[in-house]
């Protein structure tokens, strides 16, 4: 089958091969034909070695498509079904999934040094246990989630990933009170996302800032009540705020950088949310005065912080009465074949969310 694979961490362009093959199938697995994937910023961080990742790899975890086969003990699918696929499976029996708290399973990690693909060559691995930029993967039964017939496969691919991470970041983490003011740092798909779910929960005011100009356009659209630059900042928080500070900031965009300027244009008492996911060796500074002083709260995002699948479930349900708009966030589709220009697309900013067709 086709897919394309990054050889080695730092290279920028993909190789789209044809000889590759998906491996791992037995009991408890599944076979998924791929039909659509989302490009996230993810994906990237994992090839410039900003997420740790072996090479070789087949990148891409928005993913969404049909079943193929079904392995042995597999009693909830079946071929034919239409899924989405969950690169956070939760198992269901471990401390923090008995706790409530499923975005933080770690048993879907547990594979991750476990090869998804070979080719002549040798094994090539999937990010994130999926590598959704391929015609075909093999995957545990629990991240193949069946989605209703009504769900586009490019839908279905967004919400795998980037707008649950966004809007469980508004609905669930930060749980946004209405009447508040919002910021949000970084207005990709995962941001505009926080902006729809801050919008859902009747922020007041939501500043979307980008230093894109088609990003800041793009989250008036969604919900943003004004639009600006990081240089235009500063001007935003005295006119929304009185210069006191916004009552929750969302960092989308994952460097300790970013997340210091959210910090400091958090309110005394407000709320620092961060979504976006960073580097192991990027450190955030904040003395221990401020941290006391100022009691802003600073609440890490993973996945959108509540389970996964009622999120799935929820965010359906609110793209079905048009209370969110996902078909707005697709602005690039291109085959598997043009990958890497969507690739240069994603890294200029120039595409909120870009669905390959596999």
């Amino acid at each position: 089958m086709r897919a394309a694979v990054l050889h080695e961490i730092g290279q920028e362009k993909l190789e789209v091969i044809e000889d590759i093959e998906a491996v791992g199938f037995g009991p408890g697995k599944v076979r998924v034909r791929v039909r659509a994937t989302g490009l996230c910023h993810s994906d990237l961080s994992a090839m410039n070695g900003v997420l740790p990742q072996p090479a070789p790899f087949v990148p891409g975890h928005e993913g969404a498509g049909e079943i193929i086969e079904v392995g042995e003990n597999v009693s909830h699918l079946k071929p034919g079904d239409r899924v989405v696929l969950c690169w956070l499976p939760a198992c269901g029996a471990c401390p923090a999934c008995k706790r409530g708290q499923t975005e933080l399973c770690l048993a879907g990690f547990m594979n991750a040094g476990t090869p998804n693909f070979k080719r002549p060559g040798g094994d090539v691995f999937g990010f994130a246990g999926t590598g959704t930029f391929a015609e075909e993967v093999v995957v545990d039964a629990g991240c193949a989630v069946p989605i209703p017939d009504d769900v586009p496969f490019d839908i279905a691919a967004l919400i795998g990933c980037g707008v649950t991470t966004g809007l469980g970041a508004a609905l669930n983490t930060a749980d946004v009170e209405a009447g508040s003011s919002v910021a949000v740092i970084g207005c990709g798909g995962v941001g505009i996302s926080a902006i729809q779910g801050a919008r859902l929960k009747g922020a007041a005011e939501i500043v979307a800032v980008d230093p894109v100009a088609s990003r800041r356009e793009s989250a008036l659209r969604f919900g943003a009540t004004k639009a600006v630059s990081p240089e235009e900042l500063a001007d935003a928080k005295q006119q929304v705020t009185g210069g006191e500070g916004f009552d929750y900031v969302f960092e989308v965009v994952g460097r300790s950088a970013t997340a210091r300027t959210a910090y400091e244009n958090t309110r005394r008492g407000g709320t620092l949310v961060v979504v976006g996911a960073g580097a192991m060796d990027d450190f955030l500074q904040l003395n221990m005065f401020e941290l006391f002083f100022d009691e802003k709260r600073i609440l890490p995002s993973m996945y959108g912080g509540g389970d996964v699948l009622r999120s799935y479930e929820r965010t359906i349900a609110l793209w079905r009465a048009g209370r969110i708009d996902l078909e707005g966030l697709i602005t690039h589709r291109v085959p598997l074949a043009e990958i890497n220009e969507a690739l240069d697309q994603m890294r200029t900013g120039t595409a909120l969310r870009t669905c390959i067709e596999i």
